[in-house]
């Protein structure tokens, strides 16, 4: 068998060139030759693409806005606690205490993608102030590394938590109102200790925090973690709280984490694990936006069709001359199909320029949204376009032209040449 020669490949890759490039530039020409059809057909991609990404960009940034609320609430990026203290830390959390020190909480803290490691004891009880009496579940933490974690904590009035005041607490907005008090008033603390015994503290509140969730706000209090130590007469805590230094790296390094602390009985509980409202709002959210992107796809391809079959009937003569010289009827599918293409690539660069440049715009001005419900304060939304959103939106505008353009360049392919002559007589 003799092999084609080096000189011989080279001149069928030059030939495939030159006929691509022809076929490139007789689809533009007809492109032009019927402006008005392609006009439309390109005006219905564009708007599609920019419906998507403008629909596409808020839902991403509600998502990244959840995300980041909850995050930087109180959640924080990880959770660290004893294995089994999800599951039966409720029924015995004295169980589940971690040291005040250790070589594990050392190795956290020296960890270069940790920004603070905040701890946390997690009580409840009463509170009390003159005749009122109320239940509350509180949470005892560090004031200074709090802060790096409960960045969004809104105090509403007065100061927030302080090392130097050891026996200052801040409260809910709500649980506030029910107690009827204001920033200075004196309460008392009433928990269950460690040793089953009702113990008791003084405390002084600081100031009232939202937290924009109004139920929380309602019953939670915050307070110096010594002081819950003293309150449940222990040692150490129920959970290290981590920040990160990227929300996106929480994946990789929980999963170095858990190879690095195999031998403990650490667990680490992603932030994505513990945000039940985020997960749910994310299931329902993407599932309406398949349904947005369905239509859209339906609306490109019945306008794509209805262009190209109108383009097969205006030139139906043209193409039984172009088959009665020896064109393949191949060759005539590709050409259709080309110029569907080359519609789908108009359109869809188009609509990916406005759609990003009228996503800025609208950003900058800012979207005003109400408070969701359950929440107290209203925000002003945006519209977040990542490269994701911008790729998947220019590869549905190709594939749905590709897919209208099937029928009518079979169509347009399938024709007797001889009734294709008779066509314009």
């Amino acid at each position: 068998m003799r092999l084609p020669s080096p000189r011989h490949e080279g001149r069928a890759v030059k030939g495939r060139l030159e006929f691509g490039l022809m076929t490139t530039r007789l689809a533009f020409r007809n492109t032009l030759r019927h402006r008005a059809r392609s006009t439309i057909a390109i005006l219905a991609i564009g708007f599609g693409v920019i419906a998507i990404l403008l629909a596409g960009g808020f839902i991403e940034w509600i998502f990244w806005a959840i995300r980041e609320a909850a995050i930087q609430t109180g959640l924080g990026h990880v959770h660290v606690v004893r294995a089994g203290y999800q599951d039966s830390g409720a029924a015995d959390p004295f169980s589940y205490l971690l040291p005040d020190k250790s070589q594990e909480l050392s190795a956290l803290e020296a960890s270069p993608e940790v920004k603070v490691v905040a701890p946390r004891l997690n009580f409840g009880g009463l509170i009390s102030h003159g005749e009122t009496t109320l239940s509350f579940v509180g949470e005892g933490v560090d004031a200074e590394k709090e802060k790096l974690v409960s960045r969004v904590l809104h105090i509403s009035q007065g100061e927030g938590l302080s090392d130097e005041d050891p026996n200052g607490i801040v409260v809910g907005a709500g649980l506030a109102a029910s107690l009827g008090i204001r920033p200075g008033a004196n309460v008392i603390l009433l928990a269950t200790s460690a040793s089953g015994s009702i113990n008791a503290v003084d405390a002084h509140v600081r100031g009232f925090f939202l937290s924009e969730v109004k139920a929380y706000d309602d019953t939670a209090l915050r307070a110096p973690i010594g002081l819950a130590r003293t309150l449940l007469k222990v040692r150490g805590s129920h959970a290290w709280v981590i920040a990160l230094d990227q929300t996106d790296r929480t994946r990789e390094w929980i999963e170095q984490s858990r190879a690095r602390f195999r031998a403990t009985n650490l667990e680490f509980i992603p932030w994505f694990d513990l945000a039940d409202f985020y997960n749910k709002s994310v299931t329902l959210l993407s599932s309406q936006m398949m349904v947005v992107r369905a239509i859209i796809g339906l609306i490109i391809v019945l306008s794509i069709s209805n262009v190209l079959i109108m383009s097969v009937q205006a030139r139906t003569g043209e193409i039984g001359t172009l088959m009665a010289m020896g064109t393949r009827r191949r060759e005539i599918l590709k050409q259709f199909l080309w110029e569907g293409c080359l519609l789908g690539l108009i359109g869809a660069t188009i609509g990916v320029v406005v759609g990003v440049v009228l996503a800025r715009v609208i950003s900058a001005v800012g979207i005003p949204m109400p408070p969701p419900p359950g929440r107290q304060l209203g925000y002003s939304g945006q519209i977040l376009v990542t490269w994701g959103l911008v790729a998947g939106a220019f590869a549905l505008a190709i594939f749905t032209t590709m897919l209208a353009s099937l029928y009518p360049a079979w169509k347009g392919s399938r024709l007797e040449i001889v009734d294709a002559l008779r066509h314009n007589r």
